[in-house]
């Protein structure tokens, strides 16, 4: 039996601040989220937004620490304004700009796309406008995650919205199963994961492209107050996306 007060000790040093033991060191931290971010027998990233960020702060020469944890603790490393923390792959949203710095662009994703299943799509929505007449869709979004110019459509819209912490994997069989009616994805991530972990729930899924889609965001470094803007501006430098 776990002794109570071993797991809540081990609780506090997962939850601890990831500081620099060398003001030269940032640690930078990602989560595994195909095709963008996977990780490398070293530890480092590669990927649609990881070769990118990893070839910057090689570029630049700046000595990292990489961290593979999840996307609600990359916010609490970034958040922390005495830690030189930083993470890849981040909307530049007004919110998040509040407490952290940001790199230029590392990728622009292609577009916005429905993950939707088979029910959902039988109703023949074709266009931006006609979704937001319908007040029943139930929307799985992720917790803390941005939907670049989705976000105030959603917040116009007002539907039934459901919150996940899950792994992307995890929110598409919800979709599959009919517990929620449709999910947002870029067009990357969604046709990777229809292609590479959708497994036995993808003959229940559709990708739908719909009139009226806001552009793809772009992507970039997120970093924390604390990180000097001398080393921001040798990121952008090294950081060779247009």
């Amino acid at each position: 039996m776990k002794c109570p007060r071993s797991a809540a000790v081990f609780a506090s040093l997962l939850l601890a601040p990831l500081t620099s033991s060398a003001q030269d060191t940032i640690h930078v931290a990602y989560s595994e989220r195909p095709p963008y971010l996977m990780p490398q027998a070293d530890g480092t990233p590669t990927g649609l937004t990881g070769t990118p960020a990893l070839a910057a702060f090689t570029g630049a020469g700046i000595k990292v620490q990489w961290h593979k944890v999840p996307s609600n603790r990359q916010l609490a490393m970034v958040k922390d304004p005495k830690a030189l923390n930083c993470a890849v792959g981040w909307f530049a949203v007004p919110e998040r700009m509040k407490y952290a710095k940001f790199t230029k662009a590392i990728y622009r994703d292609k577009g916005w796309l429905l993950l939707v299943n088979n029910a959902f799509a039988a109703r023949g929505i074709s266009s931006m406008d006609e979704l937001s007449r319908q007040q029943d869709i139930r929307v799985l979004v992720k917790d803390n995650y941005s939907y670049g110019g989705l976000d105030k459509f959603v917040a116009r819209w007002h539907p039934v919205v459901a919150v996940s912490t899950a792994a992307t994997v995890k929110m598409l069989q919800s979709v599959a199963k009919g517990a929620v009616d449709m999910m947002f994805v870029s067009e990357e991530e969604g046709n990777y994961i229809l292609r590479n972990e959708a497994g036995p729930h993808a003959a229940n899924l559709r990708l739908l492209s719909l009139k009226d889609m806001p552009r793809g965001p772009e992507r970039h470094i997120m970093c924390s107050k604390a990180v000097p803007d001398d080393i921001i501006n040798r990121l952008n430098k090294a950081i060779t996306f247009k």
